[in-house]
This record gives structure tokens, C-alpha cells and sequence, in this order.
């Protein structure tokens, strides 16, 4: 996508014929004026919805339904409620709203099918891609102190949050300001997307994962990066192609991180039982989370100032530290018996879910996504994620022994819960709807299963069998090596999606002739990203609620094809 796109895109915005009433028509004699209503929506509505820019762009963008007095008035209707309620009804606030986004059309990418025969990069190539990846991490590390990630939101939304979704998050969300900001960004999105706006905010693209095209993206660090860019920088200590010094610094900065994952990040709650536990919390207070100034603020005012532990960052930070050979006491907890506490047993506690928006799924032993802080807060409610759960398997099967796994019919009854629930998953084809994941994209989910299927393998057989004795993982392996064999790499793919890609085939043991086109992506693409890294920033996971939200940057992209090349680079050495 070049400048040439965005700006024809910004003049058929601006010159645009309006159609109806814009956004601004319907809310500014409502938010705008002085009122006795709650505050933090018209707050809200200032900042993120009112600033030149957008406001420049989306004037034009009028509703042709609107046009009928019925339905302008049903929606200022909505709006009064939602600002002057003490406890609104958000279902009949969030009608109206639920009516207007049935009437937009968005789709998932569909990227062109592409004829086989791509050429295998040679050794060398492969080798010097692995090297700048890897010089790239530790650059960012030491200019930065950290390895920073970026958010960037999307306002047209996510095409799996319709009508229904919306009303089913608006409802099952407890925070205020959380549901006010998923109300006006919903309410935005559909002028966005009925318009040449549109357009604009939500350029094409080759491939699966989403470039982060946003001019204003907003830098941050959690844990949960943290632990990925560790077993990024042990996977290039591991290839054996990092200097001396390079080995040194890979090793400072991952103790470093290691640190911030259980020390920094680490928060008391209680269990289940009402005993005490250490978990990760998603957002360190500040100033570990390392925003500006003036986004801190701006986090602040428009609803997102309490952050809570949740069971992925948890899982993640816990397995890095393994991995990275840490001995910190936290480590001993059981985290298995804490997890229990927050598994779906059908016809039991299933109310843990409050935000349903992905129930295609049978939720029935799966791990659910936020964890109550000791005040009890969990301002997102709580969903229940596929991938995340993978994280949660994970991490058990790499503490298999120092958990006593084996030894207690409770831990072995909640992993093979879990292994049930993604054997269901993957078994009615689940697992590639792209609607089924709350927080990740179908194919990070194959990488990830790939990461799980390797902490298996590591497992004695006797173990292994004691796990699984039915064979799932299996099963589960055969349904994801078909998924992107046949269908991801079939298709035209960008580098993060080719190093999903070989994340997946490489712990899954394909043969490496299916590494093909994979590799030719990454090699042609290298140095997409031109100052900024050896590749250009992809949606590596992201948020549908309050609307579409990215979490990506060039060195979460550096990190993951590290991982994947590592990986194939390592199946290539090993063959005949």
C-alpha cells in the first residue's frame, strides 16, 4: 500500500456526498452540551471520537437509515439513556446500535490463491535473516530498556462483533467506562464502514495478520511480551549464529525480563478457595508499563485505568521462566490447582463466562481469560479464549514433574479437561473460524498448538500416555498440519503469517519440502520494514472489544520469524 492509496482515500472522504445524519449530527447536541449524566461519556466521546482529524474525515459520513425520524430517535433515545442512567439497561440502550451494525458488511481477509513451486531459500539466506532478527531484538533492548510493543486501534471494528456480539459485550462487560467506550466505538464504526472511510482506516492487504498502518500507535510493555521475546532470544542463543557478545547481552536481557515477569509484574490474589496466590498481572503498575506521559493520561480518561491478572500472562511468564532455567519460588505454586478455579464445568459454573461472544464453542473445560484482583475488580468480565488456553497446557506439561501433575487425580482431571476441550475444538473444525477466538488469529492458534505439541513430546511416554491416553494430541496435530498446509500456505501470506507458518510445521514435524513457500515469503520480504526493523509490524493478537484494537510492532514480527527460521533451520540440519 502506497501514499498514493491514503491520499485518494483521504480526498474521496472529504469530498464525499453526505447521506443522512453523521455521527456528529446525532451526539453532539447530546454529549457536548452540559448535562447532569455521567461524565466519562462525553469524555469519552471528545477524545477518542471528536478530535480534528476524525471529525474532519467522518463529517461527511452521513447514515441514509438515519434519514427516518423513528430511527434517529430510537437512537438519541439510547445515547440519554446510556449518559443519564444511574445503572442503564444496556441491552435496550445498546439496540438500536445492535440494529445498525447488522446492516454493515465486513469480512475476514480472503487472501488470492497462489500456484506452488516456491523456490527453498538457500542456508545462507535463511542464516543472515535469523542474525538481523536477532541483532534487531537486542538493538531495541538496549536503546529502548525494553522490547517495546504497540497498540493501534482500528475503528472499523472487528467483522465478528455484529449486532449480537455487541449487545452480548455491552451486557457482559463490568466496568462503566468499558461499556461506554464499546458503545460510542460501535455506534462510530457504523459510519465508518458505511462510508469512504472506510476505506481509509481499512486499507487491504496481503495475507492473513493485519500491518499496523496507524499513524498514532502506542507504545507499551507487558509481561506477556516479555515471555515471548524470551524464547525468542533463547531460540537465537540456540541456533548457535549469535556472536559472543551477542549471546552475553541475549542473556542479560532475558534475565532481565524474566525479573519483570515474576517480580515486577507479580500480583497477590486469592483462589477459589480464598487462599493466597501469586499470579502475572497483564499491566505492571506504572511506570513499568513504559507509556508516554500523554498516553497514560489518555488511558486513564477514556476507561481503561484498571488493569487486572489474567491466566494467559500468567502462563506465559511462567513457562519463559522455565524455559530460561529460573528458580524463583513462584514457580512452585501448583498453578493447576488456581486454574481449576476458573475451568468450565457444564452445567456448573458456565456463568464464568459473561462475554459469550465466541459460544459457536463448547466452552466445557476450558480455562477462562481474567482473573479478580484482591478487590474483587474485573472490569472486562470475563470470555474464554482457545489459544489462551493452549498457553495454560503448555505451561503445565513444562512443569509436568515439579507440579506432581501425575500424582494428583485433580491436576490430571483439569489437563485432560483442557485437552478434551481442544480436541472438540479442532475436531468440528471450530478452530479455523476465525470467530472462535477472542483474542487471536486461527492461524497464531496452529503456531501455538505447535509450542504445546512440543512440551508433549518432551514428556516420557509413559506420561504422554497417562495425559492422553486416548490420543488426542494426535489428532489435534493431523487437523492443524492439514489447516496450513492446505489452506494457509495455499495462499498469498505475508512474513508473519509465513512465520506462524513455520512455528507450526517445525514443532509439528512436517517434512521440510512444505517449509517452501514459508521461507520464500520471509526471504523476499526481508527488509520491508526499513528503518524500523528487517520487517514491517503485523497484528500478533488484538481485542474486539471496545473495538478493534492491534498488538503487534517490528520486534514482536523480528521475534516470531527468529522463532519460526529457528525452527526450520533446525529440521533442515537434521535431514538425510
Amino acid at each position: 500500500m502506497n501514499l498514493r492509496y491514503f491520499a485518494a482515500a483521504t480526498c474521496l472522504a472529504l469530498t464525499a456526498t453526505k447521506d443522512g445524519p453523521s455521527l456528529y449530527d446525532v451526539c453532539d447536541p447530546l454529549l457536548l452540551a452540559p448535562h447532569s449524566g455521567d461524565a466519562h461519556l462525553s469524555k469519552f466521546y471528545r477524545m477518542a471520537l471528536c478530535n480534528p482529524a476524525l471529525r474532519a474525515l467522518l463529517r461527511r459520513a452521513g447514515l441514509a437509515e438515519l434519514k427516518e425520524h423513528g430511527r434517529l430517535e430510537a437512537l438519541r433515545t439510547a445515547i440519554l439513556r446510556a449518559r443519564d442512567d444511574a445503572t442503564p439497561d444496556w441491552e435496550a440502550a445498546g439496540r438500536p446500535i445492535a440494529d445498525l451494525l447488522d446492516i454493515i458488511v465486513l469480512a475476514h481477509p480472503s487472501p488470492k490463491p497462489v500456484s506452488a513451486g516456491a523456490r527453498v531459500p538457500k542456508p545462507t539466506e535463511l542464516d543472515r535473516v535469523i542474525r538481523a532478527c536477532g541483532a534487531h531484538l537486542l538493538r531495541s533492548f538496549r536503546r529502548n530498556g525494553f522490547l517495546p510493543t504497540y497498540a493501534a486501534f482500528n475503528l472499523i471494528g472487528d467483522p465478528d462483533l455484529r449486532g449480537r456480539e455487541f449487545l452480548t459485550a455491552l451486557t457482559g462487560l463490568n466496568s462503566r467506562g468499558y461499556k461506554n467506550s464499546t458503545f460510542l466505538f460501535n455506534l462510530a464504526r457504523i459510519f465508518i464502514a458505511r462510508s469512504q472511510v472506510g476505506a481509509l482506516v481499512n486499507p487491504p492487504w496481503t495475507g492473513i495478520a493485519e500491518p499496523m498502518w496507524a499513524p498514532v500507535q502506542v507504545r507499551h510493555r507487558s509481561a506477556y511480551y516479555d515471555a515471548f521475546f524470551t524464547e525468542a532470544l533463547l531460540g537465537f542463543i540456540e541456533t548457535g549464529l549469535a556472536a559472543p557478545h551477542e549471546i552475553a547481552n541475549a542473556r542479560g536481557a532475558i534475565s532481565e525480563m524474566v525479573a519483570f515477569c515474576l517480580s515486577t509484574s507479580r500480583e497477590d490474589v486469592r483462589s477459589r478457595d480464598g487462599g493466597p496466590f501469586s499470579v502475572v498481572t497483564a499491566l505492571a503498575p506504572a511506570p513499568h508499563p513504559r507509556f508516554s506521559k500523554f498516553f497514560a493520561q489518555i488511558k486513564q480518561d477514556l476507561g481503561f485505568g484498571i488493569y487486572v491478572p489474567d491466566c494467559d500472562t500468567t502462563a506465559c511468564s511462567f513457562s519463559a521462566a522455565t524455559q530460561a532455567g529460573s528458580a524463583d519460588p513462584i514457580l512452585d505454586q501448583p498453578l493447576l490447582d488456581f486454574y481449576a478455579g476458573y475451568q468450565v464445568r457444564a452445567g456448573g459454573n458456565e456463568p464464568l463466562v459473561t462475554v459469550p461472544i465466541n459460544d459457536n464453542i463448547d466452552f466445557e473445560g476450558g480455562i477462562v481469560t481474567w482473573i479478580d484482583n484482591l478487590a474483587g475488580e474485573r472490569p472486562f468480565g470475563n470470555d474464554l479464549d482457545p489459544t489462551l488456553n493452549l498457553d495454560v497446557l503448555e505451561v503445565c506439561l513444562r512443569n509436568l514433574a515439579r507440579w506432581k501433575v501425575l500424582e494428583s487425580r485433580e491436576r490430571l482431571d483439569t489437563v485432560r479437561r483442557i485437552i478434551g476441550f481442544q480436541r472438540r475444538l479442532v475436531e468440528s473444525g471450530a478452530f479455523s473460524n476465525p470467530r472462535s477466538h477472542i483474542y487471536y488469529l486461527p492461524e497464531l492458534y496452529c503456531a501455538y498448538f505447535g509450542r504445546c505439541f512440543a512440551a508433549f513430546q518432551a514428556l516420557p511416554p509413559e506420561a504422554r500416555k497417562t495425559i492422553d491416553p486416548d490420543g488426542a494430541f494426535d489428532v489435534i496435530r493431523a487437523h492443524v498440519l492439514a489447516y496450513v498446509l492446505d489452506e494457509m500456505l495455499t495462499a498469498e501470506i505475508n512474513p508473519f503469517d509465513a512465520a506462524l507458518a513455520l512455528i507450526a510445521l517445525g514443532h509439528l514435524g512436517a517434512e521440510v519440502a512444505s517449509f517452501a513457500p514459508a521461507l520464500a515469503c520471509i526471504v523476499a520480504q526481508f527488509g520491508e520494514g526499513g528503518r524500523h526493523g528487517p520487517f514491517r509490524a503485523y497484528e500478533w493478537n488484538k481485542m474486539k472489544t471496545p473495538t478493534r484494537i492491534l498488538v503487534g510492532g517490528p520486534e514482536v514480527t523480528s521475534a516470531f520469524v527468529l522463532m519460526g527460521l529457528a525452527l526450520a533451520r533446525k529440521a533442515m540440519v537434521k535431514r538425510p
